[in-house]
Parts: C-alpha cells; sequence; structure tokens
C-alpha cells in the first residue's frame, strides 16, 4: 500500500480528476486540500449541478438575487455554474502552469438539450468558453453523431473539448478523429496548437451495470447449467475489456504518422479519460474501474466515494495493457452469447443523454421553485 495512492498514479502516467463540484467544496478549502493530495483537474456535469444546486443552502441567496434582477432559470443556472467553474479553475491554476498545460483542467458541459443539434452546441461551446475566459477550461460535448463535427469544428477554434458519454470504441475512433481534423484545421488557419487540450471520455462501469442485466435474463431463461456458469463467468467483464480494447485504438491512432505531423507542431494527443468508475454492483471490488485501468497516458475522473476509498485501500500496478487477448475473447464471447456490444453501448448514449436532460430540466425546476417560493407573499 502507497502512503498516498493519488500521487503514485501520476507516477504510472495516470491523473486523477475530481467528478464533483458545489460551492461548499471552493469555500471551505476542500478543492485546494484534495489538489495538494494530488487532484489534478475537476469534472462535472448536470446532475452533479442539479445536486449542487438543488440541495445547497450556499445558492439560495444567489438565486433569490438573480432573480430579483428579473434572470430567468436558465441564466440563474448558468450564473451559478459559471462562478463555481471559474473559481475551481482559478484553484487549479498553478497545476495547469506547472504541467505546461496537461492538467489542472476544469470541465463544464453545453446544455444537454443540445445534443442533438451541432451548431447550437459549436455557439454554446464557444461562448461559455469565451465568458470563463481561462486557458484551463474544457467544454464537454456529447459524443452524439451531432457533436462529433462540433469538436472538430471547436478544436479547430482553440477551444478544449471534453467529449463526453463515449461508450463504444467505434464512436470514440470517431471522437479522435474529430479531434486530429480539429488540429490540422487550427494548423491551416496558422493557430498555435501547443494548448489545444482534449480528452475522450471513456465510460466504464455503466457497460457492466446494462450488460450484467442482460446477461441475468439469459441465465434466467437457459436451462442447461453449464451454459449458465458460462454466462456468469462474463458479469463484470465487459466495461474493462472494451476499455482496453478502446486504449489499443489510442495507441493506434496517437502513434500514427499523421498525428506525429502535429506532434511535431506541439499538438498532444487526446488522453483517455475513464468516466463513471464508481463501482454500483457491491459485489465487485469498490475501486476496481481504478485498478485495472492504471496506464500512461491516460486520466481517471472519480467521485469522492471513489477518490476515499482508493486513498484508503487502492493496489497500483500497469493493468491498462495486460491481458488484451483475454479483452478480445471477452467481447466475442458476449457476441457469441447473442449480446451485442454495438446494440448495448446505444442504448447507454441514449440513456446517457436522456438522464443529463432529465437532470437539467429538474435542475431549473428547482431553481424555479425557489424564484417561486421568494415571490409569493407570505399571508399574514
Amino acid at each position: 500500500m502507497s502512503a498516498n495512492p493519488l500521487k503514485e498514479l501520476l507516477q504510472y502516467g495516470q491523473s486523477v480528476w475530481y467528478d464533483n463540484i458545489h460551492r461548499g467544496l471552493l469555500r471551505s478549502g476542500e478543492l485546494q486540500r484534495l489538489v495538494d493530495e494530488g487532484v489534478r483537474g475537476v469534472t462535472s456535469n448536470p446532475t452533479i449541478f442539479k445536486n449542487a444546486i438543488s440541495q445547497g443552502e450556499e445558492y439560495r441567496a444567489d438565486i433569490i438575487a438573480l432573480s430579483q434582477a428579473g434572470k430567468s432559470p436558465l441564466e440563474i443556472y448558468e450564473a451559478l455554474a459559471i462562478a463555481d467553474i471559474a473559481a475551481a479553475a482559478d484553484v487549479l491554476r498553478p497545476v495547469y502552469e506547472q504541467s505546461d498545460g496537461l492538467d489542472g483542467y476544469v470541465s463544464i458541459e453545453v446544455n444537454p438539450l443540445l445534443a442533438h443539434d451541432t451548431q447550437a452546441t459549436i455557439a454554446e461551446a464557444r461562448r461559455l468558453f469565451a465568458t470563463l475566459g481561462r486557458p484551463n477550461i474544457m467544454i464537454k460535448v456529447p459524443a452524439t453523431m451531432e457533436g462529433i463535427p462540433a469538436i472538430r469544428a471547436l478544436i479547430g477554434e482553440g477551444v478544449n473539448v471534453n467529449v463526453t458519454l463515449l461508450f463504444a470504441v467505434e464512436m470514440y475512433r470517431r471522437a479522435a478523429e474529430a479531434y486530429i481534423a480539429g488540429l490540422e484545421d487550427a494548423a491551416a488557419a496558422g493557430r498555435p496548437l501547443q494548448r489545444i487540450a482534449s480528452v475522450a471520455s471513456f465510460f466504464v462501469s455503466r457497460v457492466d451495470t446494462l450488460a450484467d442485466r442482460l446477461l441475468q435474463a439469459k441465465i434466467d431463461a437457459v436451462q442447461d447449467e453449464v451454459e449458465r456458469a458460462r454466462l456468469r463467468t462474463l458479469q463484470g467483464k465487459l466495461a474493462i475489456a472494451n476499455a482496453k480494447i478502446a486504449y489499443r485504438e489510442y495507441k493506434e491512432i496517437f502513434g500514427s504518422a499523421r498525428f506525429q505531423r502535429l506532434a511535431e507542431q506541439g499538438a498532444r494527443p487526446q488522453r483517455l479519460l475513464w468516466a463513471s468508475t464508481s463501482t454500483k454492483n457491491p459485489a465487485y471490488r469498490d475501486v476496481i474501474y481504478v485498478e485495472e485501468l492504471i496506464g500512461a497516458p491516460t486520466v481517471n475522473t472519480m467521485p469522492p466515494q471513489t477518490i476515499e476509498a482508493f486513498k484508503d485501500h487502492g493496489r497500483l500496478r500497469n493493468s491498462l495493457e495486460e491481458d488484451l487477448a483475454g479483452a478480445e475473447a471477452t467481447i466475442r464471447q458476449f457476441e457469441e452469447a447473442g449480446l451485442s456490444i454495438r446494440t448495448i453501448t446505444d442504448q447507454l448514449l441514449e440513456e446517457g443523454v436522456a438522464a443529463f436532460s432529465q437532470s437539467f430540466n429538474e435542475l431549473l425546476a428547482a431553481i424555479r421553485a425557489q424564484m417561486q417560493a421568494v415571490a409569493t407573499p407570505v399571508s399574514s
């Protein structure tokens, strides 16, 4: 056991980012403490902001003031989120400078209701990046078919992009291609490449959650005990296998002559970021999606409970390229069992966009309710 597994991960070429943000984290100095312990970035999403703003008393005064100033629920959300993201970026700015722009980023997502609108996504991402006005900001763009051309356009303009909701290896390839094409566009326009940054957020545990449910349905429907046992061996295996195959693609894509030409001009690879790394199934080790995906150069963004668990009992080893043949076999065995990986990852993307959209709508409703509570006079 390491005295500080978070900092030790950096020696394996992996950066730890924190998948959480709320005003108390910033005001209390807790984020600075996490940075001191080894956290090198922050990610947010609509669900995180929904929980922070709808449950956090520290936002109430600002909501009241902004409401009285005539702001809409959407404008209020954006003002609150931008203030938090900016404050977090300022805490992480020294990490950004010390790492020469490798780490120190804070991510904010475009409105998830725009996930299927390329031009609106580009416009909102461009506006958020300019409004925040800090080099260590990343704008999260979902990896929908409409999001892919937005990624290229934004990278070409020098907007840092965190590609989110990646589940399929094929869609990851598209995201990496969009990043490289965007860099080529930026170079052609005479834009320096050294500080254009991107990560590809490849989701992990949600893959096992859905795959295990589908496997269990097959197990329940099969009478043959040998076949049932074979299907059980696949439970909890798809997510890590899928991520390892994506990493193999990463090495091929960013080891290509095409990217090397950009690297010579200062471009950095688009690192894979392991997202959704909390363990949903209590039968699995609570840090399995950290321990089994350690390798360079990657990022693991962890929610609070995973951070604490890994600090307490995380085990370190270069695991990411272990048993690639086994990962390929797992993918093949799923297909042979009649479970389409493509169908699973398509469903997860659709559910991910829907979940973030729902969280966003619930967040606006919570703000609206607080506005109405202030506007409604108390009866004497």
